[in-house]
């Protein structure tokens, strides 16, 4: 009876520290939606500003998640297929975006594209991505390639390659046995990667600001509208930018929490 109530005691403390820590996560996000009016927060959301970032933000976090899909999902598989030497380094290397500041990697991407021959190549032949939309799309994919590249690693290793040598017995080559047995088999860590990884590229800001820059309608996301409007004094807008990237984040980490079982690869 005494070991039974000291369990009991223990599972309530604990689950106490989690209702903490999540009524301080919320008291945040609603004093930052509640700060303004209705009616000016409903004005800000209309106006040509924030729609621009809007749209600004959807199509850069679009595409730059299908680069890091196209990038992730092979490197992913033979990290977790193939054992061959330097592959500790080799997932190292991949992992260090994770650590670095986002600061830190946009003036490494800002000296590369913007100082260096290979950038000053590109920018001649058309290909600029220093204080333009693309650049925003390369700081999107360098920081949060490592999320997408993580989950999907996690994903092949929990899915057991003996479907694909059964495949292959069957006159399936390695490469059609990974496109029609393990693909569709990971395809709920693919859709949980994708989300995380969209999610982060929206509300990516220290890269892309290092190389995008802070222009008004012209390299202007989300995460900058509300940096450059706080900066002016402009609270309606920069709290009209900050509750869509709160509705943002909490619909996408709802999907994903609900499909995928990977949260544990972070």
């Amino acid at each position: 009876m005494l070991s039974r109530l000291r369990e009991s005691r223990f599972k309530i403390i604990t689950m106490l520290f989690g209702l903490v820590l999540a009524a301080f996560i919320v008291a945040l996000l609603i004093g930052v939606v509640t700060h303004t009016t209705p009616q000016a927060l409903i004005t800000s959301l209309l106006s040509g500003e924030i729609q621009f970032a809007i749209r600004l933000s959807l199509i850069t976090s679009v595409i730059s998640t299908l680069f890091c899909i196209i990038v992730s999902v092979p490197a992913a598989y033979a990290l977790a297929r193939y054992n061959f030497r330097g592959k500790v380094l080799l997932n190292t290397i991949l992992d260090i975006p994770l650590a670095l500041p986002p600061l830190v990697a946009g003036v490494g991407l800002l000296i590369l594209f913007g100082t260096t021959s290979f950038g000053k190549g590109l920018a001649e032949a058309g290909i600029k991505f220093i204080f333009t939309p693309q650049g925003i799309v390369l700081a999107q994919f360098f920081v949060n390639m490592p999320f997408m590249f993580r989950i999907l690693r996690s994903t092949f290793q929990g899915i057991n390659p003996r479907y694909e040598y059964v495949a292959q017995t069957l006159g399936s080559t390695e490469a059609e046995a990974f496109w029609r047995v393990t693909l569709p088999m990971s395809k709920n860590g693919l859709m949980a990667g994708s989300i995380i990884t969209w999610c982060r590229g929206i509300g990516e800001f220290g890269a892309a600001l290092m190389v995008a820059g802070a222009t008004r309608m012209q390299t202007e996301t989300l995460p900058i509208s509300l940096y450059l409007n706080m900066s002016s004094g402009e609270l309606p807008m920069a709290i009209a930018a900050a509750t869509i990237l709160i509705v943002i984040s909490l619909v996408s980490l709802f999907i994903f929490e609900k499909f995928s079982g990977f949260a544990h690869v972070f």
